[in-house]
């Protein structure tokens, strides 16, 4: 048995997950943002599930920001007081268990190995569409995170449009075709440019309109699959993958996974190098299987396998 936490900006979901990775009893507290109180709620969640679970043997924690391999947060999302905070230390000490910190898109793409839609697949990227783009690059069976644990941040990446000055940000994946930076923006910018001003943060009302032939939304969810199709095609080309998972709760649309998927060999046809490897078969695009469990159930399963690693030595 292992414990599971995935800490996000407004809720931690905790479980215990046995292994094969069964979900045994979950829930969820609201994230406490202030350093301490934040220990303090995670420590005593696991010492909660040790007591009625004695046979707890890890703790495996998904957590957004950039994570070096000895647990250090050197981002953190929005938790800022957690900014060079290591929970793995910290946890191992109180709670006296073997404790692994992963980046959430990090723990999503490794869960989709272990029992999710990557089974049998050893090289594969998965793609987190939501405020931003996170992502996980699994390489051989193994996670690559890269020298500084930043690997996957595919929404840093450039697609065009670089402006002369200030950041070029503005052109990143992040900004032009996550679901809440990127889409929901985009179409924020586009109203007010058009006199009118409206908070959007659901993208399902702008699918809604264009389906009403709004001219607007059309115009902007046309560019939004644009960008990320161009993002799609720069990673097939960099990491030749096996599968691209797409994840996060767009990913379980239908219609849009279907229109991902035709925008995409629609972009490779006119690629000419792209078009010609066509046929020895590119990546498949695919939804992710486990969505909102996925980051604890990845994170307990790095600590499976390490233990499983130490026992067979």
């Amino acid at each position: 048995m292992y414990v599971g936490i995935d800490i996000g900006g407004t809720f931690v979901k905790h479980g215990v997950i046995n292994a094969f990775g069964e979900i045994i009893e979950k829930g969820s507290i609201p994230t406490n943002h202030e350093k301490e109180l934040l220990f303090l709620d995670l420590i005593k969640l696991v010492k909660e599930y040790q007591v009625k679970f004695p046979t707890i043997m890890g703790v495996g924690v998904s957590a957004p920001g950039v994570i070096l391999k000895d647990g250090t947060m050197q981002t953190a999302g929005s938790i800022q007081s957690f900014y060079g905070a290591n929970i793995k230390e910290r946890l191992e000490i109180e709670c006296e268990l073997l404790t692994i910190v992963e980046n959430d898109a990090n723990a999503a793409a490794i869960a989709e190995q272990w029992i999710g839609n990557a089974q049998g697949v050893q090289n594969y990227l998965c793609l987190v569409l939501g405020t931003g783009i996170g992502g996980g690059i699994v390489i051989n069976g193994e996670l690559f995170q890269g020298a500084h644990g930043m690997a996957g941040e595919f929404g840093w990446m450039l697609v065009g449009d670089i402006p002369s000055e200030g950041s070029i940000e503005t052109a990143s994946l992040n900004q032009r075709a996550s679901v809440v930076g990127g889409l929901c923006f985009q179409y924020q910018k586009a109203l007010a440019e058009n006199g009118y001003i409206e908070k959007i943060t659901d993208a399902r009302l702008i699918f809604q309109r264009a389906k009403e032939g709004q001219k607007l939304a059309i115009k902007v969810i046309d560019a939004f699959f644009v960008d990320l199709v161009t993002g799609l095609l720069n990673l097939i080309s960099s990491f030749d993958p096996e599968m691209i998972l797409v994840g996060g709760a767009i990913s379980s649309d239908v219609d849009f996974m279907n229109r991902l998927e035709a925008s995409l060999q629609k972009a490779i046809a006119r690629h000419e190098s792209l078009q010609y490897f066509q046929q020895y078969g590119l990546a498949n695009v695919v939804p992710t299987k486990l969505q909102n469990n996925a980051g604890m159930i990845g994170a307990v399963y790095q600590v499976h396998k390490e233990i499983k690693k130490r026992a067979s030595r």
